[in-house]
């Protein structure tokens, strides 16, 4: 569709950026304020990508913590300024804006909320029929190449030259975006991973994949990074809840470390010695039976197995038969398990950064400029970002929500 600018046209409000914030701010805005023209500038021929595909296409819309506080402790950058904003627009009122709008929403065991249809689909057949029903004119395969601001903002785009009163930005973690927001005079903190698996070249991992153990506690040796939870062993290395989580907090530190470092891990939870306590009360009831057979409730049998390997207890040790050394190494492995980590891979589609707009430079009450009047920023754009689980949509919503309120304030 072809966009080129009319010499007598100026949009009220422009959006750089037809993903989930892109669109959710359009949608609120439009929805309070009908008499403004607004329209969603999206590069590809497609907006909302991301959604498809979030979630293994089924859209992992937000997460069940209802707390403002317990919210915003998932966010490892962002998590002080988003504090506010959630006191006015979180999990709850995304559950409830979705469902007002035909979506019913779902949660599942472990917090995450998704379509009652289990289709990311639903979420953008809402966007779209939304945005055609107040109004809202989206433009594909438009390129923005640069940004100025003079008496209003100046979009140069590959289809012509566009001019607006307002202007937000919601084009994710793009560095040619970041760029042209440089030179508006914003600074944008340098862009790592902040999402990712541990790759892992170990004999105790090699022929397990898809083994999990429920509830493990990992450390990064050498450093204060730490976290609790399901950890999964995949072809590559580890996954799975606990190590996201470290990849998320730790991304600045892992990044400066070249992604070689060493984990340890604790996969029962439990204290040396009371480990080794039980392991002997494990060889007094079970004497005759092979160490192989008899293992942990909370071990999954093919890693305990590769774990005796790892003790150096041979596959036929009947469990009378271990010696002190042996039980000692055993809890070694239980308790503090040690894995040399050689890189990263990007957690199924879902690629994250840390980096983007540096928030100071930003009014959390609003998400406008503290720089420039009448510029806003919304979802991961901004330098913050949140681990696995619906985070990081929830800050899209949360930002689009405020701006359109704020436009009513003006």
């Amino acid at each position: 569709m072809v966009v080129v600018q009319s010499s007598d046209k100026i949009w009220d409000l422009l959006i750089i950026g037809g993903g989930a914030a892109g669109f959710f701010t359009a949608i609120n805005s439009a929805e309070l304020h009908p008499e403004l023209s607004i329209a969603i500038l999206e590069k590809a021929k497609q907006g909302l990508q991301k959604v498809k595909i979030s979630g293994g296409g089924r859209c992992n819309v937000t997460h069940a913590e209802f707390v403002p506080k317990d919210l915003s402790e998932n966010y490892p950058r962002g998590q002080k300024e988003l504090l506010g904003p959630f006191h006015s627009f979180m999990t709850g009122d995304t559950m409830q804006w979705f469902q007002d709008r035909g979506v019913p929403l779902k949660i599942e065991e472990d917090g995450r909320v998704f379509p009652a249809s289990d289709s990311s689909q639903s979420i953008i057949d809402c966007f779209l029929n939304e945005t055609q029903r107040l109004g809202v004119e989206i433009y594909y395969n438009c390129n923005v190449n640069a940004v100025k601001k003079t008496d209003y903002f100046e979009i140069e785009t590959n289809q012509g030259m566009l001019l607006a009163k307002g202007l937000i930005i919601a084009t994710g973690s793009s560095p040619k975006a970041w760029k042209w927001i440089q030179s508006l005079g914003h600074q944008i903190v340098p862009a790592v991973p902040s999402l990712f698996t541990f790759d892992i070249d170990d004999p105790r991992l090699k022929d397990i994949p898809g083994v999990v153990v429920k509830d493990v506690a990992i450390n990064v040796s050498g450093t204060h990074l730490e976290s609790e939870g399901p950890v999964l062993v995949t072809h590559v290395g580890l996954s799975a809840p606990s190590v996201l989580k470290l990849s998320a907090f730790g991304a600045l530190e892992l990044a400066r470390l070249n992604y070689q470092f060493q984990i340890q891990i604790n996969f029962v939870r439990m204290a040396f010695n009371a480990c080794l306590d039980m392991l002997k009360t494990m060889k007094i009831d079970n004497p005759k039976k092979q160490v192989m057979s008899i293992s942990f409730d909370t071990i999954p049998k093919r890693l305990w197995q590769q774990l005796v390997k790892a003790a150096q207890i041979p596959n036929e040790r009947k469990w009378a038969d271990l010696s002190k050394q042996e039980l000692q190494n055993l809890t070694a492995q239980l308790t503090q398990a040690r894995f040399q980590v050689s890189g990263k891979s990007t957690f199924k589609e879902e690629f994250v950064t840390a980096g983007g707009v540096e928030l100071s430079e930003v009014n959390f009450k609003t998400f406008e400029s503290k720089l420039i009047p009448g510029l806003y920023f919304a979802g991961e754009v901004l330098n913050i970002d949140a681990v696995t689980g619906g985070f990081n949509f929830q800050n899209a919503w949360t930002g689009g929500y405020l701006i359109s309120q704020n436009l009513q304030a003006k």
